[in-house]
């Protein structure tokens, strides 16, 4: 069915819960991983003096091992996991292109990935990196939602019913 499922992650909590489920997923289908962890800098703020100054390439450096770190602790899940898993980290400034970029490039023929679940002015905000591979990538895209806290029972009255 599947040969290579990519797997992208941020790090999270809920990229994390994702990752797991893929490698289950993985080792039922008895294919392969890539995880793949996106290093994205942040955005230059404008002030009206100009640009503000930042130290870019030490930034970069710092990013660019937090998702080697990431996609790290996947790769290492996997492997116990008994699945075979390639870790990859990149820098851009999309994380929904990388995703779309790293499956051809490893010619994967599925994605699995969380979603945050954003909704209203925070999803028009932040964007939808989820959205967007959805909407650009040539393969089908397992979307990962965590499921709802549920509610907590009531206690049983003291004593019993009367």
């Amino acid at each position: 069915m599947y040969r290579r499922i990519l797997v992208p992650t941020d790090g999270s909590a809920l990229s994390n819960e994702a990752a797991d489920a893929a490698i289950a997923f993985a080792k039922a289908c008895g294919c392969e991983l890539v995880a793949l962890a996106i290093a994205q800098p942040e955005p230059v703020l404008l002030s009206a003096e100009g640009a503000l100054a930042t130290d870019a390439p030490a930034r970069l450096d710092v990013l660019l091992e937090q998702a080697r770190r990431d996609a790290d602790r996947v790769a290492a899940a996997a492997t116990e996991a008994g699945v075979a898993c390639k870790a990859e980290a990149a820098y851009g400034y999309s994380p929904a292109d990388a995703i779309v970029g790293a499956v051809q490039r490893h010619g994967c023929d599925l994605v699995f990935m969380a979603s945050h679940g954003r909704r209203g002015l925070s999803r028009l905000i932040a964007g939808s990196v989820t959205q967007r591979v959805l909407a650009y990538a040539t393969v089908p895209v397992m979307v990962y939602r965590a499921r709802p806290a549920q509610p907590e029972a009531p206690a049983p009255a003291a004593g019993g019913a009367r």
